[in-house]
């Protein structure tokens, strides 16, 4: 049986404005507008739905996911263009590795982990 990555989806309080939080800070790309359903973005690829909580779902939702992990190869500019427009950065981890690691805030405690690529 072969398993793959469908899509993440991120539970937010105001879906509007996470989705752009992706857009303009991580080169994703608005995949679909599904109005009060919430948005569809292409994350490089890996597609996040974004929605508030829904309510026809009866089990138990949470806002949040832990963490999206991205990788740059350009570490230094990638964070200071995130420093720039004001993301807040989380933590800085020594190099692992040969590599530099970060951890940012997105919407509603949601992280994003930078990995240099080397």
């Amino acid at each position: 049986m072969a398993i793959g990555t469908h899509h993440l989806h991120v539970k937010t309080r105001d879906p509007k404005q996470t989705m752009q939080f992706y857009v303009d800070n991580l080169g994703a790309t608005l995949i679909a507008d599904m109005g009060a359903r919430g948005y569809r973005v292409n994350l490089h690829g890996l597609q996040l739905n974004i929605t508030g909580l829904i309510e026809s779902q009866k089990r138990e939702q949470h806002y949040g996911l832990e963490h999206i992990a991205v990788d740059t190869d350009d570490y230094a500019g990638t964070l200071a263009q995130f420093r720039a427009k004001g993301v807040r950065v989380l933590e800085e981890l020594p190099p692992n590795n040969g590599r530099r690691v970060c951890f940012l805030e997105a919407p509603d405690g949601v992280q994003i982990e930078v990995i240099e690529k080397v």
